[in-house]
């Protein structure tokens, strides 16, 4: 596949590497400092899988990560430039991170020094999955031969139509973003209950819910596409994890079961957005309705 152009995004996406490749997209890898140890996360999880990830963040060692930087995107972008291929860039949300800003004004500065070349930064205003979901379908576009401009105005007219959905199990990490205070995550912890989140239209994260125990999260997700789906029996949806693969197979069967969906992906969520929501997380993300909004 080669039609003169070339679609990147970062680590952040949590695709499948057979996905990636099937699709010829190009993912930056990401920064992740987890106890003393620092790697870089790609979807290949070459340095560090996400299994070793999440059973070092149970034993309470400390991740951080990065965003990527300047100097990256710099050269990303130059090597691409410099084999005669345009750039569709698209970013992470940026409501939860300045990437999609950095990436802009490194393609400005690119652009006059490479004025044959276009690069096309688009912010997802999606994350994890949902930001995965939409550069899947970005990516099916251009290899079925979709230009640049086509594929990209896809994306700008639908980026706002990904729905994410997920219940996070490990409170202590909302807790240390900000999402809830002390109280509400110690609460919430004893009554095992488990704050749904989604990602409103300017990017950011909200809570929309409160479900108690993996059933019922599973069954609030399961009602969310039945109600906020658009043609949902025509999608491939994704299902994404993070080191809670019992509970993505129970997901996915219900989806299945019931016919809800063409088929579904399921997904590792990696570090770089595990980190910020913990083990247990699980995430449904389709094309819908984003009614809460």
């Amino acid at each position: 596949m080669d039609n003169g152009y070339v679609i990147v995004c970062g680590a952040t996406l949590d695709l499948p590497q057979s996905i990636v490749e099937e699709y010829e997209l190009e993912v930056i890898p990401m920064d992740v400092r987890l106890g003393e140890n620092d790697y870089k996360f790609h979807p290949d999880e070459k340095e560090i899988t996400c299994k070793e990830f999440y059973q070092r963040l149970r034993a309470g060692e400390n991740a951080v990560t990065s965003q990527i930087n300047p100097a990256t995107f710099q050269s990303v972008f130059r090597s691409f430039l410099e084999e005669g291929k345009d750039i569709l860039y698209i970013a992470f949300s940026s409501g939860l991170s300045g990437t999609y800003n950095s990436a802009r004004l490194i393609a400005e500065e690119l652009s006059e020094k490479y004025p044959e070349r276009r690069i096309v930064c688009i912010d997802s205003l999606c994350a994890s999955v949902g930001e995965g979901l939409l550069v899947y379908l970005a990516g099916k576009l251009r290899k079925e031969g979709k230009s640049l401009d086509e594929v990209a105005e896809w994306v700008r007219e639908n980026h706002t139509k990904v729905c994410h959905w997920f219940p996070v199990d490990d409170l202590i990490h909302l807790k240390r973003g900000g999402r809830l205070n002390g109280f509400e995550a110690a609460v919430g912890t004893a009554l095992k209950i488990k704050p749904v989140l989604s990602v409103d239209r300017e990017g950011k994260l909200t809570v929309v819910a409160k479900v108690r125990g993996t059933k019922k999260g599973i069954e609030y997700l399961v009602e969310r596409l039945k109600s906020d789906g658009i043609d949902s029996r025509e999608q491939m949806v994704i299902v994404g994890h993070a080191d809670a693969p019992e509970t993505a197979a129970q997901l996915k069967d219900a989806l299945l079961s019931e016919g809800l969906v063409k088929d579904v992906i399921v997904a590792n969520v990696g570090p770089i957005i595990g980190t910020h929501v913990g083990g247990g997380m699980f995430a449904l993300t389709f094309i819908g309705n984003n009614y809460n909004f």
